[in-house]
């Protein structure tokens, strides 16, 4: 995966979650964010 800043990669989880077409990349994006300790929502 190309190396994202850490608000490029929550831009791109929650367009991802919108279009849901690709579930592995959704997946992926997930799993950096969780690793990285980020909360792509404020709400959760």
């Amino acid at each position: 995966m190309k190396i994202m800043s850490n608000e490029l990669l929550v831009v791109t989880y929650r367009d991802a979650l919108k279009s849901g077409k690709e579930k592995e990349w959704i997946k992926i994006l997930k799993d950096e964010i969780k690793r990285r300790g980020l909360r792509p929502f404020k709400n959760r």
